[in-house]
């Protein structure tokens, strides 16, 4: 059953997909015209589950499912991978992008590959005090409160040779 996302609770588990370049606007339609019925069927060993998803940033997908209502399972878990996939195939676009994730001086989001964030940090154009968006969230109470954390405060603190407290 699909439910608006604010409705969720603080508990419900979350999975964050990336997209490989930002979406336009009828991207996201294209996206929440497709996954709102797609989790309004979703289901686990055939237990209806309580699901929502939003588009965040124009940049990533997030879909959340109320476990307190129904456990979803591997099998439906695969499921939503496999939608989010078919969407990515129509949209020409990847949500299983790997890169780091910025915030930028301009408030846009910035995205570097693995092998480029090294020179990101050696240039200064990632610092220990950038935004980083947190893409390893596993809940609603943790996507709220942080979405959004300090490059040395996340996993890309290994980049730097003296980390600020």
């Amino acid at each position: 059953m699909y439910t608006d996302f604010k409705t969720l609770p603080d508990g419900a588990r979350v999975w964050v997909y990336q997209a490989s370049r930002p979406l336009s606007d009828a991207d996201v339609l294209a996206i929440e015209q497709r996954l709102k019925p797609a989790l309004g069927d979703w289901a686990a060993h055939g237990q209806p589950l309580l699901a929502s998803a939003q588009v965040v940033e124009n940049r990533f997908v997030v879909v959340g499912v109320d476990e307190g209502y129904n456990l979803p399972s591997g099998c439906s878990i695969d499921a939503s991978v496999r939608t989010l996939r078919e969407i990515g195939q129509q949209l020409s676009v990847d949500f299983f992008d790997r890169s780091a994730a910025i915030r930028q001086a301009d408030g846009s989001v910035g995205t570097f590959a693995l092998p480029a964030i090294k020179a990101a940090v050696a240039d200064g154009t990632i610092q220990p005090d950038t935004p980083v968006f947190n893409t390893l969230v596993k809940t609603k109470a943790e996507f709220l409160t942080d979405w959004q954390i300090r490059a040395a405060d996340s996993w890309l603190k290994r980049y730097f040779s003296s980390i600020t407290a």
